[in-house]
């Protein structure tokens, strides 16, 4: 079964980017107008195939490659809590905060059940750090008027 992808990025991640584009299962953002760096978010494997276990954030610059890796795991951040509760299953066990794609039988995603919630704000604090928002810069102030030189000598002066 296909991990879904666009599926996962728009409707369990909701990220406010500026501009992104979803090829394959990983997702590559321009989180800033004008910026030569780029985001890319992937899934994060575990030594199986087909099992991921978080997502895997890298800064990529055009001419110099990757700059930083971050993995963020869903156990971190609770994105399978609900899920593996429901399932019995705690920390150590297998499928624990995990998502599959193998199970061909199934009609849900993989990733069924997952809150976003804590990913999102993880990724938005990584993203902050690499993609700061542009300072708003204050209006210019207005020059002060400069009086003008006097003359040492002017008619009306007399």
């Amino acid at each position: 079964m296909p991990l879904h992808a666009q599926q996962f990025f728009d409707d369990v991640l909701e990220l406010p980017f500026y501009q992104y584009a979803i090829v394959g299962d990983a997702l590559y953002a321009a989180p800033q107008p004008n910026s030569e760096l780029r985001l890319c978010i992937g899934f994060a494997p575990t030594i199986r195939h087909g099992e991921y276990d978080g997502l895997r954030l890298r800064v990529v610059h055009p001419e110099q490659g990757v700059l930083d890796t971050a993995i963020l795991r869903f156990a971190d951040h609770g994105t399978f809590e609900r899920r593996d509760t429901a399932r019995g299953l705690v920390a150590g066990r297998d499928g624990y905060a995990v998502i599959r794609d193998w199970h061909a039988n199934s009609s849900q995603p993989p990733w069924h059940g997952a809150d976003g919630t804590g990913l999102r704000t993880a990724i938005e604090q990584y993203a902050h750090v690499w993609f700061p928002e542009p300072a708003v810069s204050r209006p210019r102030a207005r020059p002060v008027a400069q009086p003008t030189p006097a003359t040492a000598f002017s008619p009306r002066s007399r």
